[in-house]
C-alpha cells in the first residue's frame, strides 16, 4: 500500500462581483416616471365621485 498524500483541497469558487457601472443615471426611467402620483385615485368616470374629491381636497381657503 502506497501512502500518496491526497492533493491540495480545491478552494470553492468565488461569486463574481458586482460590476461597477458609470452609465447617466438621469438616462435610466425611475420609479418616479412610472408609479402613480400623489392623489390620484381609480378613475372610474363617476361625477359624484369627482365632486365629492373636489370637495375633499380643496384648500381651507377655497371654502
Amino acid at each position: 500500500m502506497s501512502t500518496v498524500p491526497d492533493p491540495a483541497p480545491r478552494p470553492a469558487p468565488r461569486t463574481p462581483k458586482p460590476k461597477l457601472v458609470f452609465d447617466d443615471p438621469l438616462d435610466q426611467q425611475s420609479s418616479d416616471d412610472t408609479d402613480r402620483g400623489w392623489g390620484e385615485r381609480q378613475g372610474d368616470g363617476d361625477a359624484a365621485a369627482d365632486l365629492k374629491r373636489f370637495l375633499d381636497e380643496k384648500p381651507p381657503h377655497h371654502i
